[in-house]
């Protein structure tokens, strides 16, 4: 099962919460990238760009979906590419945590170690961007303003 939506929605902190509950393991696209890398996503980002990052994370999640089911957190700019999309779809469920803009500005994303996220605009521009590809390829969307155990008792609620 993947979990996407946009930095702040919460994917981590729910996916965790629902891999409890499901008994499955729990895993970090982007901490996964980072053991893979030796790096941090921003000292990736700062030495070879979203490209590069990009490329750590197409092979992660390569890697992550050849294993058994697991709750994976993917990186709010996992969906972006097609082949990453058809990866999810082919290998699990995609649970989409939908978050509207403004609850987004009040997570205190903007400026952050977030390598994107460096200013408001640059928020409102990703969200724009990203919320028609997250709608596209979720199998269920849930409201991701809840506490993360609230959210995974709605995913559960979705789930057949």
């Amino acid at each position: 099962m993947y979990l996407v939506g946009m930095p702040g929605s919460g994917k981590s902190a729910v996916g965790r919460a629902l891999a409890q509950r499901l008994s499955l393991p729990f895993v970090d696209l982007d901490e996964e990238v980072e053991a893979s890398a030796g790096a941090a996503p921003a000292e990736i980002f700062a030495e070879g760009g979203e490209a590069r990052y990009r490329e750590l994370e197409k092979a992660a999640l390569s890697h992550i979906s050849a294993r058994n089911r697991a709750v994976v957190a993917s990186g709010g700019g996992t969906v972006i590419d097609p082949d990453n999309r058809t990866i999810m779809r082919a290998s699990g469920t995609v649970i989409w945590l939908r978050a509207p803009l403004e609850y987004l500005k009040r997570r205190d994303l903007v400026g952050s170690t977030r390598p994107l996220l460096r200013t408001e605009a640059d928020l409102e521009r990703l969200w724009k961007e990203r919320e028609p590809i997250y709608r596209e390829v979720a199998d269920h969307a849930v409201d991701a303003t809840e506490t993360p155990e609230d959210v995974a008792d709605a995913i559960l609620a979705v789930l057949p």
